[in-house]
């Protein structure tokens, strides 16, 4: 955790930096928003703490034009209500008054650090993705995280970094799909004063702003090709130039990448290089569409509900076991994001002691219920169709393996079972077996205990 403490050191601020050094963050001290602004520039920083009577809304906004999206807070005595309202007002996230009570600065610190982003799963086919993350988390192999949209990419992604030996250093995450191309490569590298309009100071890129930990490329397949040969370049030399520098910079990272399309197909197209694809493909984990979770689409249900509860001062009200049964149902094309805001309106919605199926509600208020298939022939149609659904956007090897490796699981580890069930020799499974433990996947043993392949 980088704090970064504005104002002049009164003795109620050299308290506040001293309680923040104590819970394991590090503080910088700049007197000014100009020298703020000059600090995070040159190291980055995960908060900024602003002494409530310097210009609040002159450093949001600066922030902003500079895409600098390290978050703000005001602090002050705590008589001067006025000042904190004002300073919210400016766009700081919170106001801590001073003299500083230490839990409220430790707290700060734990909703910063931790992030809002929970990590939920209950499904076995995601059991096997976070087993695979965390037995790589160690390494410092790239990681290729793909999936559709809202399956939870970059929560998986912060997951790694958390298990890894970087954990307590950096993370930090880029969209590339968010920012214009010619804005890209200085958000990437940095770049110096005057490297073009609007460069009023030099200003450290992602890189930089990484250094000893992890970043992670969200959607890089939305990357221009000319980038994609300097962030090569980046990956393979662990060096970096910045727009308008002239030496290159030495920087220590592990790169995390996402996409919610197929890279192999993108490469053949030539929308994206090979030797890229290869760098970053160390490692990949396919994120299953939550349509294919049901045991996660219950517990992340029931992991919104008390979130939004808690969130809006609202009692806790359990799902009615019809709206269970109703989100359970649901295809979800918006995965986990399109879940949580489903869920978010029913606990604002609800009525009486729990959240009946009447709170389950599109963004128009319309009724996500459908007319549910009454006879088996429908029954049967309705499960084929959820099935093939499930098969869209996997290539046969990604099925063929999944089917091998479930299949073994429901035998408890039995290959002559398996082999059986399957309509495949002995021999044939123990080839696709060894190719697959080869791969870092894991596979059940006889008795149910897994085998898997070691990582450096």
């Amino acid at each position: 955790m980088r704090l970064l403490i504005v104002g002049r050191l009164s003795g109620e601020l050299v308290t506040a930096s001293k309680i923040a050094m104590n819970r394991g963050a590090s503080v910088t001290h700049a007197d000014g928003i100009d020298q703020g602004l000059a600090a995070l520039r040159a190291k980055g920083g995960d908060l900024v703490m602003v002494d409530v009577g310097l210009d609040i809304r002159r450093m949001v906004q600066a922030l902003s034009d500079e895409r600098i999206r390290t978050p703000v807070v005001a602090c002050g005595i705590a008589s001067d209500a006025r000042a904190a309202v004002a300073a919210i007002q400016a766009g700081a996230k919170e106001y801590i008054p001073l003299p500083p009570d230490p839990d409220m600065i430790a707290a700060v610190l734990e909703a910063v650090a931790a992030d809002a982003r929970s990590f939920v799963w209950r499904d076995p086919s995601m059991e096997r993705v976070v087993r695979l993350a965390e037995q790589v988390a160690r390494s410092e192999a790239s990681v290729l995280i793909t999936g559709e949209s809202g399956t939870g990419k970059e929560v998986l992604a912060r997951h790694v970094h958390a298990k890894s030996n970087r954990g307590n250093r950096p993370f930090v995450s880029v969209n590339c799909a968010a920012i214009p191309d010619a804005l890209l490569e200085s958000e990437l590298f940095g770049h110096e004063k005057g490297a073009f309009t609007g460069a009023i100071a030099r200003r450290i890129g992602r890189f930089e702003e990484a250094n000893g930990g992890t970043l992670l490329l969200d959607e890089i397949s939305e990357m221009d090709v000319r980038l994609q040969s300097k962030l090569l370049r980046a990956l393979q030399e662990r060096v970096i130039d910045r727009v308008g520098g002239g030496a290159p910079v030495k920087v220590d990272i592990r790169v995390l990448a996402t996409s919610n399309r197929n890279l192999a197909e993108e490469v053949k197209k030539g929308t994206f290089r090979e030797d890229l694809f290869y760098r970053l493909n160390v490692v990949h984990l396919r994120l299953p569409p939550l349509r294919e979770r049901l045991a996660d689409i219950l517990e992340l249900t029931a992991h919104f509900a008390r979130k939004y509860a808690e969130l809006n001062g609202l009692p806790l009200r359990p799902l009615a076991r019809e709206a269970q049964a109703l989100v359970a149902r649901n295809p979800w094309p918006g995965n986990v994001r399109e879940l949580e805001n489903t869920i978010h309106r029913a606990v604002l919605l609800a009525q009486g002691s729990e959240i009946g199926p009447d709170a389950i509600l599109s963004p128009e208020g319309e009724s996500l219920a459908a007319p549910a298939a009454s006879g088996p022939v429908e029954r049967a149609a309705s499960a084929a169709e959820a099935a093939t659904r499930g098969l869209v956007g996997r290539t046969v090897a990604e099925v063929e393996r999944d089917l091998i490796l479930d299949t073994l699981d429901h035998c408890l580890g039995n290959r002559t079972h398996a082999a059986r069930i399957l309509g495949i020799s002995i021999r044939t499974l123990r080839n696709k077996l060894n190719e697959y433990v080869e791969a870092g996947l894991q596979v059940a043993e006889p008795g149910g205990v897994r085998a898997v392949a070691a990582y450096g």
